[in-house]
């Protein structure tokens, strides 16, 4: 996992690999204020963002996933929002297998879990290796809008 706010993402663009330099620089320059929620594509299927507009919900009902195909560069441009993330340890439990059709899994907990607060700024980027519990409330339910920027994992090894 990577963590840090966009306006100091320079500083990581020379560690990693192209495909994630393009969504960082996206990021930097869209103003996803001005943009309608959906899907479109960056790079075809390769490398594609969401916007999504969603309320927090307690940790207890939000479910902690990964993805084998790609990798989540999720960015937040409004309100707050708690992510749990843990390395996967092995030892979850599966609560639903959509690998085949969606590129995600659903685990019923989650050992380990640490949380991170994005607030406006913010990005955090998944590995298929890290676990992470999107759209859990920090303190009071809330508004958000986040980006996903979804990188195909062979574009990076």
């Amino acid at each position: 996992m990577i963590f840090g706010h966009i306006s100091h993402a320079d500083d990581i663009l020379s560690c990693v690999p192209e495909s994630l330099k393009i969504a960082i620089k996206h990021l930097q320059v869209t103003d996803f204020d001005q943009l309608p929620t959906g899907s479109y594509e960056l790079q075809g299927k390769d490398i594609y963002v969401q916007v999504i507009d969603m309320g927090t919900k307690d940790p207890q009902i939000a479910k902690p996933e990964i993805h084998h195909s790609y990798i989540d560069v999720q960015f937040l441009v409004k309100g707050q929002e708690k992510i749990g993330v843990a390395r996967d340890s092995g030892n979850n439990i599966i609560q639903e297998d959509l690998l085949e059709e969606r590129d995600i899994l659903f685990y019923e907990g989650l050992e380990n879990e640490f949380y991170i607060m994005m607030t406006p700024g913010n990005f955090a980027i998944f590995f298929p290796e890290d676990v992470h519990r999107p759209g859990c409330k920090a303190g009071e339910k809330s508004f958000i809008r986040k980006v996903i920027v979804k990188v195909k994992v062979n574009l990076v090894k």
